[in-house]
Formats: structure tokens, C-alpha cells, sequence
């Protein structure tokens, strides 16, 4: 597992989460995991490699995102089934998705119910927040995988569009707009700005963000039992295809005990399969 995974030629790793203070592009993803998180920056960010002739053109400046679309999920797709419907383009509903085709809207959109958690933390300020109801699953999640003997701390929260316009401005700034894309994901695509993800580290900083730590306890357990609290892994291993990031053992999403239960049951790994959506391995 700890030898690295060759990627395809002209294939850059995808990296959907880094650690407080940014990333750099990685060069290769291991089949245990995905790209290693590199040097910090000013302000934390979301990493994504796909290039687009529709971002902004000059540097500092950050492109309009499109409309999300899909309020609901297909009549056809397995999540159809489940007693509860949520809509998928509403940034307050735990179905959200949001990819590099479904941007949010309003792209600066901030939770209204934004708490700190009572877990162990690995970080402060904005990171260290949830929405209320991910971070009520969160505390029971931690709290069970501590009766199990395992450590886990909340590596990275909340992230706010202003640090994200921060960070990757600063990318198109310093290395232009085609890098800046394989470095951190464009304001208002972050999973994190939502409140319903997070990533865990396992309190010592072992791997934390690097490839390896799929192989620690903390990645271990949530991967197995994060589905009783309503959590999913959202970027698993060799679907980058699908979500447009390579495999992110520490990125949590909740989508609520059902849908992740169900989710789990089925063997499904992606929300956009699960929720009869498109595909986003890049942006439009």
C-alpha cells in the first residue's frame, strides 16, 4: 500500500482537500490513497488538477460559476427509493452535491447554523466549524470511534468563499490560470464552503493528508462504520473519474444515516451514481 501508484501519461493526480494551509500539484496517486498535500499558503483550499478554457483569463480574478441544475434525484436512481427526498441543488440540504459541474449557488453561500463541534481539534477558526447537523453526527462518530479505541480529530471544517478566493487567486496569481486549476478548486465548487463535509486526521498527524493515511486507524474505522453516523467517503479510491478527485481517505460528506446506509448496502461509491447524476471529471 505505502509504494506509489503510477498515474496514466499526462495524468496529474486530483486533490479535492489540503491541510490548513493549501497544496501544490502533486505528481502521483497511491492506490492507497491520493496525492500527498504539499507547502501551505496563505489561506486553506480546496485542490482540483482539471483545467478549463471557461476560468477567468487574468490573474487575481476568478471566473462566474455556472448554474447548478438537478433539484432532485432521477426517478431511476437509487437514492429514488429511500422514504425522504432531498433536493440536491440547495446548499442547506444534506444531499447536496457539488462538483466540478454543479457549482453552488449563491457561489458565497454560508451556513446559517455554522457551530464548533465538541471533538478533538486539529485546527481553530473557521476550520474548526460544521454545519449543526454535521457536526451533532460528527460528535457521535467520534465519540464511537473512541469507545473502539480509535483517535480521530477534525482535521479541517467549514471553509468560507473568501478564503477560498483568497487562496486560489493567489495560485492564478503566482503560476497562472491553467496551474492554479491543478491546485485549488475555484470558489464556490468546495464541498468544504457547505458545512456537510470535513477531514479527519488521527491526533498525532500521521499522513495526515498524504496517501498513507488510508492506512491509519482513524481512516480505517470511518471508511467501515462512518455510514451509522450518515457519513460517506466522498472521494473514494479510482472513482476520480466520476468525481473529478483522486481517492481522499480523509474527506468525510454527510448525507444522512439512510442515504449512507443505503449507499453502503448497494456498493455504490459515488454520490453522483447514487443520485443518477452526470459525471464531473472536469470543469465545463
Amino acid at each position: 500500500m505505502a509504494k506509489l501508484f503510477a498515474v496514466g501519461a499526462g495524468l496529474t493526480a486530483l486533490a479535492a482537500c489540503t491541510p490548513d494551509g493549501g497544496t501544490q500539484p502533486p505528481s502521483s496517486s497511491s492506490p492507497s490513497g491520493t496525492s500527498a498535500s504539499a507547502a501551505p499558503t496563505a489561506a486553506s483550499s480546496s485542490a482540483g488538477p482539471e483545467t478549463s478554457t471557461a476560468a477567468a483569463t487574468e490573474p487575481g480574478t476568478v471566473a462566474a460559476p455556472a448554474p447548478a441544475t438537478t433539484s432532485a434525484p432521477t426517478p431511476t436512481s437509487p437514492a429514488a427509493g429511500l422514504a425522504k427526498q432531498y433536493s440536491l441543488t440547495d446548499p442547506a440540504s444534506p444531499w447536496l452535491v457539488v462538483n466540478k459541474h454543479r457549482p453552488l449557488s449563491p457561489a458565497d453561500y454560508v451556513p446559517a447554523d455554522l457551530v464548533q463541534p465538541n471533538v478533538a481539534l486539529a485546527v481553530s477558526g473557521e476550520a474548526a466549524q460544521l454545519n449543526s447537523t454535521t457536526a451533532a453526527a460528527a460528535e457521535q462518530m467520534f465519540a464511537a470511534a473512541a469507545q473502539d479505541g480509535v483517535t480521530m480529530t477534525l482535521a479541517s471544517g467549514y471553509r468560507s468563499y473568501g478564503t477560498q478566493v483568497a487562496t486560489y487567486n493567489s495560485y492564478v496569481a503566482s503560476r497562472g490560470q491553467a496551474e492554479a486549476d491543478t491546485a485549488s478548486a475555484r470558489p464556490g465548487f468546495s464541498e468544504h464552503q457547505t458545512g456537510w463535509a470535513f477531514d479527519i486526521g488521527d491526533g498525532g498527524g500521521a499522513c495526515s493528508f498524504q496517501p498513507c493515511f488510508a492506512e491509519q486507524p482513524a481512516a480505517v474505522w470511518a471508511k467501515a462504520n462512518g455510514h451509522r453516523f450518515g457519513f460517506v467517503v466522498r472521494y473514494p479510491w479510482m472513482f476520480h473519474g466520476i468525481t473529478g478527485y483522486y481517492y481522499e481517505s480523509w474527506h468525510l460528506r454527510y448525507i444522512g444515516v439512510e442515504a449512507a446506509t443505503d449507499m453502503t448496502a448497494r456498493g455504490i461509491n459515488t454520490l453522483e451514481e447514487y443520485f443518477g447524476l452526470e459525471a464531473a471529471p472536469g470543469y465545463l
